[in-house]
């Protein structure tokens, strides 16, 4: 009798511990997340690139904005002497992009004209980074300090290097993510993400970052 309940109880420990490691691996996955996006790396560069956010017409969003202000703010410290800002159209209807949206704002906080490079054809984190290299490379750019969310940080540093640029990472102090559920959210998007940018590299498929 004891060895048919053996029997029985072997696959759902088996299940039961398959259960645990995975929800270990998750909150590990979170826990890296979190960590990158709690340090500020930043240090000396030639560049800093604030990665793209929905803009309302000529106004950027709550999160765009809390970006475009630490990328000049890092400016100001003088740990770059360029600005990169990235993002194109939010839409057909839209009269400026976002990398404009974020131009303005940065020309009426004194930044120089010339101290500010854009792309405008950028529609997700991938193609910021893309578009920041080129720009990097037409310029004779090297380091970079990439700008962005504190739960999006680990995973644009990652595209970042894939894309082939020296960066660091420098997360905004504060974001509008601060309700629990915005939080929980969309730390839970940037897990997802983790595991299928590894999935894509694996197999070789192409999918919208």
């Amino acid at each position: 009798m004891r060895r048919r309940t053996r029997r029985r109880l072997g696959p759902l420990r088996a299940l039961l511990w398959l259960l645990a490691l995975t929800l270990l691996w998750l909150i590990g996955v979170a826990a890296h997340v979190l960590v990158v996006g709690g340090r500020d790396d930043a240090g000396r560069a030639d560049v800093i690139i604030v990665l793209g956010a929905a803009a309302y017409d000529a106004r950027p969003s709550p999160v765009f904005e809390e970006r475009i202000r630490h990328g000049i703010e890092l400016y100001q410290r003088g740990l770059a002497p360029m600005l990169i800002f990235t993002g194109g159209y939010g839409g057909s209807a839209a009269r400026f992009s976002e990398s404009q949206v974020a131009r303005r704002y940065a020309l009426r906080q004194d930044v120089p004209d010339d101290a500010i490079l854009i792309e405008s054809v950028s529609r997700t984190t991938r193609d910021n980074l893309r578009e920041a290299r080129r720009l990097m490379q037409d310029h004779d750019l090297h380091r970079a300090i990439v700008v962005s969310d504190p739960l999006h940080m680990a995973r644009a540093l990652r595209m970042a290097r894939e894309e082939g640029i020296d960066a660091m990472g420098s997360a905004t102090p504060t974001t509008r993510f601060r309700s629990w559920n915005a939080s929980w959210r969309f730390l839970a998007r940037e897990v997802y993400f983790f595991h299928r940018d590894h999935w894509t590299r694996l197999t070789g498929r192409r999918t919208l970052p």
